[in-house]
């Protein structure tokens, strides 16, 4: 008696389509893709690319999630498992930018706080200076104590010499003659200085 009974002809037709069917489809799924050396370049690079923003210190759950990832991938790879590999491949592309993303963000915004730190010092500073000009201003000023900057300082080199104020600084020597053995003849007067 024979195993299959003979079936009628439109079944026989189906069979037939749907055993070709199943053929083509296992073959087609056992066809070798190519491996994803472009999508393991690519992680890698923007791995390195999170690595040098900082991500390390800003993104470091970003940044592991797409280490990992990619050492899956290297593995994926190594067992010949080409599309798993770069279905990987390109997650963790994506972690790598996403963490770089968060490093920069992070440093921008350490940056900004540091500014703004700074700028805090200055305006505390700046109010210091400013109070101290008040609280001299306040109190009684010794006429003696205080000091004009441009008394004391010499011409410049094109203008005319001023006589000297109260034995200051003079800036051109006397025009006396110097007496006997070089020296000038008043001995408070020697080049220009008391």
């Amino acid at each position: 008696m024979p195993i299959f009974p003979l079936l009628p002809g439109r079944r026989l037709r189906s069979l037939c389509a749907a055993l070709a069917l199943s053929l083509t489809l296992a073959l087609a799924g056992c066809a070798s893709v190519p491996p994803p050396n472009d999508s393991m370049n690519l992680a890698q690079a923007k791995l390195q690319a999170a690595r040098d923003a900082g991500a390390a210190d800003y993104a470091p759950v970003d940044l592991g999630f797409a280490q990992d990832k990619f050492q899956q991938a290297q593995t994926a790879m190594a067992e010949r498992k080409y599309a798993e590999a770069a279905d990987l491949a390109e997650e963790s592309r994506a972690d790598a930018e996403l963490a770089s993303a968060k490093a920069r963000l992070g440093a921008e915004r350490a940056q900004i706080q540091r500014k703004v730190q700074e700028n805090t010092r200055l305006r505390v500073l700046g109010e210091q200076v400013a109070s101290q000009p008040q609280a001299q201003s306040a109190a009684p000023a010794d006429a003696s104590s205080s000091t004009l900057p441009d008394q004391n300082l010499p011409a410049p080199a094109g203008s005319a010499p001023l006589p000297p104020t109260d034995g200051g600084f003079q800036t051109v020597p006397d025009s006396t003659p110097p007496a006997a053995g070089g020296q000038p003849s008043d001995p408070t007067q020697q080049g220009g200085q008391p």
